[in-house]
């Protein structure tokens, strides 16, 4: 067991926030497991790798000795996190939060050691809450307090509604640490605030309050929203070796430090040529949610179709009416089951990913020659040829 100090540098690393390190210090101290509490609300019911950053800082802490309290939001899921919301989340059943539940808890150990976590369910206690308890509990905080989130302030400045029900839920997110009687809890930039209003309710309760341990978003492979299934922008932990590993060579090469330190808690190699980076980030990520032998054998067909694009069979996508280079590559997505936005398809464009038999086309109001038998590449993973609709006698 490294000492206090090695073991806070450890536990420092890929965080965005501590409050506060003399605490977490001290609990380190306390010759005891702490009891290190993440709430997760299975809105959905698949993990991707935003998901697991919070995953790898809890294995960190089993690894330590430490004990993981996972709290599954079973209740709050139905109120719905507002934290960085501009609109009210859609409301889901119950039924709906506990199918997701169940493959969330099961791709979740993969990354976490079963025998040292406890798995409980927020409904156990609020659905036995009376009304009069859950006034008192509200009693215990202010609307002044409620509305210093910013997101709320946004929202309200913007004319838009905020509803009652969401200003509950950092209470009733602050609650489930008095009743797991939480050391430390972990969650991403944007539970802050949530997380400071747990250790608030411990206070009155006469408990040690929590340690605050926030984690950065992960940004989605479009280097602009964070990761979400909903902006389509994800690596999903099921996706299969081949998914995983083509969408994660499709990131820009300065995402790639952030990647490597929270996808894989480690530097990038700073000796590497980024190309070779990225294709070691992305075996490593596919050994961590399949096995070797899959990240070698992905590694092996990446290098294998990167080395003549040409030679490789492609879908055919037929031109249409339109002819210029951003529609027909909107077209050539919707072809292939897929679809972008005009701004997206241009910032390909901008970036260089678009190419034309191999060579990079980045005017954005190019009307190209087309001709049968043309590869085109929309992006490091995706490429069609090239049939017209209209053949000249």
């Amino acid at each position: 067991m490294p000492d206090k100090d090695e073991t806070l540098a450890l536990l420092k690393r890929g965080t965005s926030q501590i409050l506060s390190e003399e605490e977490l210090k001290s609990k380190l101290g306390l010759g005891r497991p702490l009891r290190i509490k993440l709430g997760v609300d299975p809105t959905s019911p698949d993990l991707h790798l935003g998901h697991a950053v919070q995953l790898l800082k809890l294995r960190q802490f089993q690894e330590l000795g430490h004990q993981v309290v996972l709290i599954i939001g079973d209740f709050t899921a139905q109120i719905g996190d507002p934290s960085g919301r501009n609109s009210t989340r859609p409301p889901l059943s119950h039924e709906e939060v506990l199918k997701n539940a169940r493959t969330y808890m099961e791709q979740a150990f993969v990354i976490l050691d079963k025998t040292q976590t406890e798995v409980v369910h927020n409904g156990d206690w609020f659905n036995q809450m009376t009304f009069s308890e859950v006034i008192q509990l509200n009693g215990r905080v202010t609307l002044q307090q409620m509305l210093q989130r910013e997101d709320f302030k946004n929202r309200i400045d913007e004319g838009q509604e905020v509803r009652l029900h969401e200003i509950q839920y950092p209470i009733v997110q602050g609650w489930d640490s008095v009743k797991v009687r939480a050391d430390v809890e972990i969650g991403g930039s944007d539970q802050l605030f949530n997380i400071l209003v747990g250790r608030d309710l411990q206070k009155s309760e006469g408990m040690d309050q929590q340690v605050v341990m926030t984690l950065p978003l992960l940004e989605g492979l479009d280097g602009v929203k964070k990761m979400s299934k909903s902006y389509g922008n994800y690596v999903g932990l099921t996706d299969t070796p081949r998914e995983m590993f083509g969408k994660l060579m499709s990131i820009a090469d300065d995402l790639m430090p952030q990647y490597y330190n929270l996808c894989l808690q480690e530097e990038m190699p700073a000796s590497l040529h980024p190309l070779e980076a990225k294709k070691q980030l992305a075996a490593k990520v596919v050994k961590t949610y399949h096995d070797e032998q899959a990240a070698d054998a992905t590694l092996g067909w990446w290098d294998d179709r990167s080395k003549d694009i040409a030679s490789v069979d492609h879908p055919t996508h037929e031109i249409g009416a339109r002819r210029d280079l951003v529609g027909v590559c909107q077209a050539a997505y919707e072809s292939l089951g897929e679809k972008r936005s005009g701004g997206e398809i241009r910032r390909l464009i901008q970036q260089g990913s678009v190419q034309i038999d191999g060579m990079k086309v980045t005017d954005l109001k190019a009307v190209p020659d087309w001709s049968d038998g043309q590869i085109l590449k929309l992006d490091k993973k995706r490429a069609v040829e090239i049939t017209l609709n209209v053949r000249e006698s």
